[in-house]
């Protein structure tokens, strides 16, 4: 009985493995041209966004995106502008109001406003100056955002196997046209 049973288990091992004939470089080669794979890199979007973080615009001239980076420094230069010229406008009003407590009289500049006036501005261009500051953080926030979302969003593929497709069409029975969508997957 023991030799049955063990016959019967090596039948049973032996007939539940299958055997490929095919060499395994011609396996390898049809798998490789059925499935046509692209090559995924992980770390791609965290490298743009290091870069970006670096540098603003490095992390779009990783992902070839070169048309993105003037754009890039034009936000933020010009943010950084307003920040600068409501910085120093600022310092001009505080500067006379300050001369004014100090009792040195006005200067020509300022010689028709009065206190009231210089306050207001000060408040007027300090708060400019925190907006552009905001608008300077924010636009290097968004560098960031932009070189990460586009390095995941390049590696996706897009092409005509896979396809969601607007579709009008004249029915012949009525002759009116019809809308519709299709959507297409080739093997």
């Amino acid at each position: 009985m023991n030799k049955i049973f063990f016959i019967g288990l090596l039948f049973f091992f032996l007939g539940s493995h299958t055997v490929f004939s095919q060499k395994k470089t011609e396996a390898a080669l049809i798998a490789k041209d059925t499935l046509k794979s692209n090559d995924i890199d992980p770390l791609t979007p965290a490298k743009a966004a290091f870069y970006s973080a670096i540098l603003p615009g490095l992390g779009q001239a990783y992902n070839k995106k070169y048309w993105k980076i003037p754009i890039v420094y034009g936000a933020m230069g010009t943010s950084l502008y307003y920040y600068i010229d409501s910085q120093k406008s600022y310092n001009e009003y505080r500067d006379e109001y300050k001369r004014r407590l100090e009792g040195l009289g006005r200067t020509e500049e300022f010689e028709r406003y009065d206190d009231e006036t210089l306050i207001s501005a000060q408040k007027f261009y300090q708060r400019n100056r925190d907006l552009s500051a905001f608008f300077v953080i924010g636009f290097y926030i968004l560098n960031i955002i932009d070189a990460n979302v586009d390095a995941a969003l390049i590696q996706f593929n897009v092409n005509e196997n896979l396809s969601l497709k607007p579709n009008i069409y004249l029915n012949n029975v009525t002759d009116r046209t019809n809308v519709g969508l299709t959507f297409n997957y080739n093997f």
